[in-house]
């Protein structure tokens, strides 16, 4: 027996049994955690209507006033619950980096996205929570921090752009006999990167579909990256089933 076989026995005897398994608690951890945050989304009471940007800062004071413990309620769980869904993106980089493309840049470049959304989001959620810290103070101050908080939530879309676009990118460059990621997921990602774009708008716009409360800042935005979400998960199921699949095949 030659020292390169012994070498490789050595290593697959070290191997975990199931190196998946990872991957899979990761992925149902952040599906958890997701169920928690759609309850926060419907808790919260500024989503159902979306408050509208056009208020005026008394009407807004008033809003906090009347929601504090919901408001509150619902940017804590956001708090607590959003980061459990980073699993879930480096599941999505593991998988990019097995693709057979030139380089792993991609992957990493998907990362450095998802950890920028991570930072806005908690930002976002952040200064609602300070907006109802102290309803009473001046409505104007509650008003920017309320401007603060829906700009930041709705208008910084380049890092889902970025997100969807490495995706797409990396599947349609996966050079595999049997690549990683379906290659309709190219096609799918520049879509939902499409429809996510106007909703950047939301940052100049006070009334109309592309102001924070409008139909396509708000609604298509949130129904796409829902979707994006859910999409994803099934496709991150099917590749980590496989990947399994390849390493009972080898062991």
């Amino acid at each position: 027996m030659d020292t390169s076989t012994s070498e490789l026995r050595a290593t697959r005897a070290i191997a975990p049994a199931a190196s998946t398994a990872a991957q899979s608690i990761s992925l149902w951890i952040s599906a958890v955690f997701g169920g928690f945050l759609l309850l926060a989304f419907l808790l919260f009471p500024g989503f159902f209507p979306p408050m509208p940007a056009s208020w005026s800062a008394t009407r807004v004071a008033q809003f906090y006033v009347a929601h504090t413990d919901r408001i509150r309620a619902s940017m804590i769980i956001f708090n607590v619950c959003a980061i459990m869904l980073v699993p879930f993106f480096t599941v999505i980089v593991h998988q990019l980096k097995r693709m057979a493309t030139d380089t792993q840049v991609l992957a990493y470049c998907y990362l450095s996205a998802v950890v920028s959304g991570a930072t806005l989001l908690a930002i976002a959620d952040l200064f609602w929570l300070i907006a109802a810290f102290r309803p009473d103070r001046d409505p104007a101050i509650t008003q920017m921090l309320n401007d603060f908080a829906w700009i930041v939530f709705t208008a910084p879309v380049g890092m889902i752009i970025g997100q969807c676009m490495c995706i797409a990118i990396a599947v349609w460059l996966d050079a595999g006999a049997t690549p990683i990621f379906p290659k309709w997921v190219t096609p799918f990602c520049v879509v939902i990167s499409v429809l996510m774009a106007p909703a950047a708008g939301a940052a100049a716009m006070r009334s109309g579909p592309l102001a924070w409360n409008g139909f396509i800042a708000f609604w298509l935005r949130i129904v796409s990256y829902g979707a994006f979400l859910v999409v994803m998960f099934f496709v991150l199921r099917r590749a980590i089933a496989r990947e399994q699949a390849e390493i009972d095949g080898v062991a």
